[in-house]
């Protein structure tokens, strides 16, 4: 599949593709770059934590990991409105661990779907696989063609969902129909409404995030 990485915000206030971005899956240690050392096993989990990111206005208008709210952190880029009570440490500096960060400028949000990638699939889907509805980490998870590209099927929204490996397996190269699997939901694009609904959602279970959300 063919995915274009989402539009972000870097250091200068310009969109880019890697400042914020959605819930990202890799947990290597490494895209901190200079400015922490490499993680943990327990750490890199912590770094793939959600972290609510506001305008500079207050309004919500994205969800990304804590690895890149901490990139954000350390440009100068955005402030920590609410931290966790952990801490990552690099060689000089401890850091406390956001929750939730402002960006400092205001930035104009298109109001547009978010860019086609395996990442942002996991995200609309919750982690969830679309076929047995157990939830999964990232790297225990892959994408499902609906309809088999053998069949004609598109990588797209409405054609491509969050699947486990055991339920893939179990599909093949078949319909849903004819392997006997139901979908959990109609696959959707991943729209800045869907967003929200997610960020309500984990809202729910993380209490710092809930008077900057609208119910």
């Amino acid at each position: 599949m063919s995915a274009r990485r989402p539009e972000a915000i870097d250091h200068r206030g310009r969109h880019s593709p890697e400042a914020v971005g959605a819930l990202a899956p890799n947990a290597s240690g490494h895209v901190m770059g200079r400015h922490l050392s490499l993680l943990s096993p327990q750490r890199a989990s912590l770094m793939q934590e959600p972290v609510l990111v506001l305008n500079a206005t207050y309004e919500p208008i994205n969800v990304t990991a804590v690895r890149r709210a901490m990139v954000l952190l350390l440009k100068g880029v955005a402030q920590a409105e609410e931290l966790h009570n952990a801490e990552v440490h690099s060689a000089a500096h401890a850091h406390k661990v956001p929750s939730v960060i402002r960006l400092l400028a205001y930035r104009h949000i298109p109001q547009q779907s978010r860019a086609l990638s395996r990442k942002n699939i996991l995200l609309r889907d919750r982690n969830t696989c679309q076929f047995c509805g157990k939830i999964f980490p990232s790297s225990e998870l892959t994408l499902d063609h609906v309809v088999p590209r053998s069949r004609g099927g598109r990588s797209s929204w409405e054609n491509l969902v969050a699947c486990c490996y055991r339920c893939n397996n179990a599909k093949g190269d078949r319909t849903p129909e004819e392997a006997g699997l139901k979908l959990a939901r109609r696959p959707r694009p991943f729209t800045l409404h869907t967003s929200r609904q997610l960020m309500r959602l984990i809202g729910h279970r993380d209490e710092r995030w809930r008077k900057y959300l609208f119910y």
